[in-house]
């Protein structure tokens, strides 16, 4: 007898026998074939051909499309918070944006969105989840970035006057909470003319107003300005400003102080040596550092000598010594 046939056999009578007796078909049908003992198993337990499959009973589905509208409702105007503190939530968020009208629900529809547990929640979510993102995700900023061409400190080569390095110096005496006074503060980079403006905040359209007030004081006119990658400075604003009246605009490179070597140094010798570290805000207190900024200005530039740069060389390549040839100090 084949195997195919003897299986045929058996296997009606296997499926129906109590387990001793399916014990000992199983020892006979082994002795016979030659197959493995859970071989065996499996090829008398399996259905005929002919055998239909008996479908599993599908459960009603507890939590339909009205359901998942209504938790992705309420989730935005959660502002896309977890499952866990949604569920928490739930019972106020659901009574709140009814009595308002932000939300009509069906007697049933509402019992189910209450019973749904915080993993319920979470699962109800998932498709929606990549799509929706984050809003408190900031990509401005690196965008921005983008359109704002680096200079490095190398870069110069002798500009002619007109190109500013520009940072703002913080006066918060320390912590950063609450309101206080930044000053703008601008450095040519050929002459060394350094200009300050105080600003009741850090703001966009202050500091472009900051910049007006600095190029009408200036001997010259404002060709380019460099910047660190503070936002107040990477933006929109300040962007089509430089773009509408034919200025450059670069930035610096991340964490690289030396790239705006000259501003930093004007931060410490003019505006921290004059100003100092404390606290200052409010307009009158804008209005007294804009007086001493005025003053400041003259004195700085037309009566502190300073240096200028006259050549570079190397000696080999590099690492190798540096000379520098500066004149005397001189004013104006």
């Amino acid at each position: 007898m084949a195997k195919r046939e003897l299986l045929v056999t058996l296997r009606d009578r296997y499926r129906s026998s109590s387990k001793k007796d399916k014990s000992r078909i199983l020892d006979e049908f082994i002795a016979v074939t030659g197959h493995h003992r859970k071989h065996g198993i499996r090829l008398l337990g399996q259905l005929d051909e002919d055998d239909e499959v008996p479908r599993q009973a599908r459960g009603q589905r507890i939590y339909d499309e009205a359901v998942s509208e209504a938790v992705i409702v309420i989730w935005e105007a959660a502002d896309r918070i977890c499952g866990k503190r949604l569920k928490a939530a739930m019972p106020h968020l659901v009574e709140s944006m009814e009595r308002h009208g932000h939300l009509a629900l069906d007697p049933e529809v509402r019992d189910r969105l209450l019973a749904a547990s915080a993993a319920t929640l979470d699962r109800l979510l998932k498709p929606i989840r990549p799509t929706a993102g984050s809003r408190r995700r900031r990509r401005r900023k690196r965008s921005m970035g983008k359109r704002v061409p680096v200079r490095t400190y190398n870069d110069w080569n002798g500009p002619p006057p007109g190109f500013l390095e520009i940072d703002l110096v913080v006066h918060s005496g320390g912590p950063l909470s609450g309101s206080f006074i930044h000053s703008l503060v601008a450095t040519d980079v050929c002459t060394g003319w350094t200009e300050a403006v105080p600003l009741l905040a850090k703001e966009q359209s202050l500091i472009v107003e900051g910049l007006e007030a600095i190029g009408q004081r200036l001997p010259f006119l404002i060709r380019g300005i460099d910047s660190d990658n503070d936002g107040a400075f990477i933006n929109e604003t300040l962007i089509g400003y430089c773009a509408d009246r034919g200025i450059e605009f670069t930035r610096s490179r991340a964490y690289r102080s030396n790239d705006q070597a000259w501003i930093e140094q004007k931060n410490g010798n003019v505006v921290r040596r004059f100003v100092g570290h404390d606290r200052y805000s409010g307009q009158v207190a804008g209005q007294t550092m804009a007086q001493l900024y005025g003053a400041l200005r003259l004195y700085v530039n037309f009566f502190q000598p300073s240096f200028k740069l006259i050549d570079k060389t190397r000696d080999g390549a590099p690492p190798s010594s540096v000379t520098v040839r500066r004149p005397r100090p001189a004013t104006g």
